[in-house]
C-alpha cells in the first residue's frame, strides 16, 4: 500500500468510527485499546470478546493480532491474525452494539468523541495522557515495563479508574500471561460506565483533570512555559557557542 492509498484508508477508517458514534448517547461507549505491542491468546481474547458482550455497554474495540500457540501455523493469512470467536462480529454488526477495529485506530477522534463514556487501556504513557485529556474514567490493564506504575497512579493516586486484575509483570508485550476471567473484565467495564455514586465521582474527577490538563498548554499554563523555557534555553546555548542559525 503506497503512502496515497494509506491516506485514503485512514480517512475513510476515521470517518466510519466516528458515523458509528454518532449513533450513540453521550458517555455510553466503552474504548478499548491495549496499544500495537500487546499481543493476547485465543482464549484470552474470548474472554474479552464475551465480557464485553455481556457487559451490555456500547464498545469500539482496537483488537491486537493474536499470539499463536505451539504448533500453530505461524504462516496463516494476516487477517487471521486477528483473531475473534466464530460470528462474533457477524452478531456486532446485526446488534449495533460493538465496533471491531483490525489494525490502526484514530484513537484521539475516538477518545474525544462525546459518546465516548470510558477507556479499557494497556495503561502506556502516551494512553495515559490521552484518556486524562479526554476527561475519561479507566479500566486499567497493564501487560508490561512501567505500566503498572502507570496503574497505581491511575488507580490509587487519582482515583480516576479500576484494575481489571492484571498482576503478573511481563518482559515483553507478546508473552502470554495468565488468563484474566470474564467475569473479572465484565465487573471493571460495569463499574466504570455504571451510574454508582462511586463511578459518578470517578467521572467528575476524570473531567477535573481534563480541565487542568487544557490549562497547562494554554498562554501563563505550566506547560506552555515549560516549552516556551526550553527554547530561550536552546536560543542561550546558541549563542554563548556561537552557533547561530546560519551555522
Amino acid at each position: 500500500m503506497d503512502s496515497e492509498e494509506k491516506q485514503i484508508h485512514t480517512s475513510i477508517r476515521a470517518h466510519s468510527c466516528l458515523d458509528w458514534l454518532e449513533s450513540k448517547k453521550p458517555k455510553s461507549v466503552l474504548y478499548i485499546c491495549f496499544g500495537s505491542l500487546t499481543r493476547f491468546s485465543k482464549a484470552q481474547t474470548s474472554e474479552i470478546a464475551s465480557a464485553l458482550e455481556d457487559s451490555t455497554h456500547p464498545f469500539i474495540w482496537a483488537i491486537g493480532k493474536i499470539v499463536k500457540s505451539d504448533g500453530e501455523d505461524n504462516n496463516l493469512d494476516r487477517e487471521q491474525d486477528w483473531w475473534l470467536p466464530e460470528e462474533y462480529e457477524d452478531r456486532l454488526e446485526k446488534s449495533g452494539r460493538g465496533l471491531i477495529i483490525k489494525g490502526w485506530a484514530p484513537q484521539l477522534l475516538i477518545l474525544e468523541h462525546p459518546a465516548i463514556g470510558g477507556f479499557l487501556t494497556h495503561c502506556g504513557w502516551n494512553s495515559i495522557l490521552e484518556g486524562v485529556c479526554a476527561g475519561l474514567p479507566m479500566v486499567t490493564w497493564p501487560i508490561f515495563a512501567e505500566q503498572f506504575y502507570n496503574e497505581k497512579l491511575i488507580t490509587q493516586v487519582l482515583k480516576l479508574g479500576v484494575p481489571v486484575g492484571s498482576e503478573t509483570w511481563k518482559v515483553w508485550a507478546n508473552e502470554e500471561s495468565p488468563l484474566i476471567n470474564r467475569d473479572k473484565i465484565e465487573k471493571a467495564v460495569k463499574f466504570v460506565m455504571g451510574d454508582t455514586d462511586k463511578a459518578m465521582e470517578m467521572r467528575k474527577q476524570a473531567s477535573r483533570l481534563a480541565a487542568f490538563a487544557k490549562m497547562t498548554i494554554e498562554e501563563g499554563g505550566s506547560s506552555c512555559n515549560d516549552i516556551k523555557a526550553l527554547i530561550e534555553d536552546i536560543r542561550t546555548y546558541k549563542h554563548a557557542t556561537g552557533r547561530g542559525e546560519s551555522g
